[in-house]
Parts: C-alpha cells; structure tokens; sequence
C-alpha cells in the first residue's frame, strides 16, 4: 500500500508541475499580442481492479461494489483556448487586429506557410508588409515608395496614396485562413501557429466572409490572458503541489518505519 501511495503522489507531483509550467506561460504572455491562453488537460491512470463489482462472491451471491484503486494522473494535453482578446487602438496605419476568426498568413524563410493573430506588421526595406521577424504577409503586400496614407479596409482591401496618382491606388488584397479546428493548429514560437492533421486544412478566404473576422486597421488584439484568473489557478496548483509533496514525505517516513522495524 506505501509503495502504490508513493507512485500516485509522484504521478500527482509532475502533473501540477507540468500545470504550473503552463500558466507561467501564459502570465509571462500576458503583452504579447495575440497570444492564447493554454490549458493543461489530465485523465486517470489505469485503474488496479482488486474485485470488480458483480464478481461472484458465493455461488450464490455477488459483489454488490468493487474495490478499484487508482494509478495516479498523467497530463493529457494542452488546450489553446481561442478567445477574442481586448483591442487596443495604436494609431499606426499597419497594425491590424482580426476581429473574429482567422489568421493571417505569413510565410517563413524555409518557404513553409504560417499563421498568426499577431497583426503588428511592418514593411520591409523592399517596400513589403511584414511581421516583426520580417516574415512576408500572404499574399504579399508590395508597398510603392514615397505612398502616402496607407488604408486597410474591413475586407482586408489595401489601399495608399502614390505619387503622380490622384485618387488612392489599390495595392492588394489580405486574406485570412480558417480553420475546422484552430486549437489543433501547433505552436511553434515567434507567434506562429502551423497546420496539422487535427486543424484540418486552411481555408483561405476575404474577411468578414464566411464566418472570417473582420479587419481593424490602426488596432492591435492584446492577450486573451485574464490575470486573476490565472493567479486563482497557480495558487490552487500551487495547493495540490505541496500536498502532494507531503504526502510523498508521509509514505517515505512510513517506509523508513516498517525497514527499521522488521
């Protein structure tokens, strides 16, 4: 009995470590723009079926209730959680923040397609809309030098003032990428998400069509991480760790007693 008490103790003490490890995450993301929140998922171990209910007991009788005892608790998963964060007004005419579902594409160095909330772009010295890391934004944005007052409609339409031109010039059109399941996309780091055989496959389209989120130039989509809540959920981790912890203590003292008397 010690000894299985020792094992669910322990299977207990990594699994509020690996509970702890999120929420750190997620407080230490709480000005990064467009972060979501994680949530650490645990199930049971298997169980150890000592009697199972409705086994024989006599030849005539049977168990009316079973003796199950537990393993311990492994973590699951994580769950991204998806809400829309708070949106911040910048004033700077290239931040955009995605009002409803999406992300927007970008494509890494190595050629491979990526998708982000993060809408703080940039251009490049080539004229390009970029992300912070200089990742170009799909389809890409070609900004003409010397264009003035560079507009972003709702439906994701650019526009900007060229030299020699009257009227505003069109520059291009930004798309935005839905998923069946966005919380199957994988983090990778640097705000980006990638595809996976769980979120199913991108499905690229206009804002504000099809369920997308609109546009909102001049704003950004802060942190969807609420900061009490967090907090309330590292103390109870906090809670569960150091019991825990005792309760490991407890059963070495026992061991440590019943070695020393036989």
């Amino acid at each position: 009995m010690p000894t299985s008490a020792l094992h669910v103790a322990r299977t207990g003490l990594e699994a509020q470590d690996t509970r702890m490890r999120v929420i750190a995450n997620n407080l230490a993301n709480i000005g990064t723009t467009g972060f979501k929140r994680d949530r650490a998922n645990f199930e049971t171990l298997a169980y150890d079926d000592a009697r199972v209910a409705g086994q024989r007991s006599t030849g005539e009788t049977a168990y009316a209730m079973g003796l199950n005892l537990g393993t311990g608790v492994s973590v699951q998963g994580t769950t991204r959680i998806d809400t829309q964060g708070t949106m911040t007004t910048t004033g700077n005419s290239l931040d955009l923040a995605l009002d409803g579902d999406g992300f927007f594409v970008v494509e890494t160095p190595g050629g491979q397609t990526a998708y982000t909330r993060a809408g703080n772009f940039t251009l490049s010295a080539e004229g390009q809309l970029v992300t912070a890391q200089g990742y170009a934004l799909q389809p890409a944005i070609q900004v003409p030098e010397g264009a003035q007052s560079i507009s972003v409609g709702p439906d994701g339409t650019v526009s900007a003032m060229v030299p020699g031109d009257a009227a505003p010039a069109e520059l291009g059109q930004i798309t935005i990428a839905s998923f069946v399941n966005p919380a199957g996309l994988q983090a990778t780091g640097n705000n980006l998400l990638l595809e996976t055989g769980a979120s199913g496959a991108a499905e690229v389209g206009v804002p504000g069509q099809n369920g997308r989120g609109q546009l909102r130039q001049g704003m950004l989509e802060a942190s969807n991480v609420n900061v009490v809540e967090e907090l309330v959920e590292m103390i109870e981790a906090q809670r569960a760790y150091e019991i825990n912890s005792k309760m490991i203590s407890a059963v070495d003292e026992m061991l440590r007693n019943a070695n020393q008397t036989l």
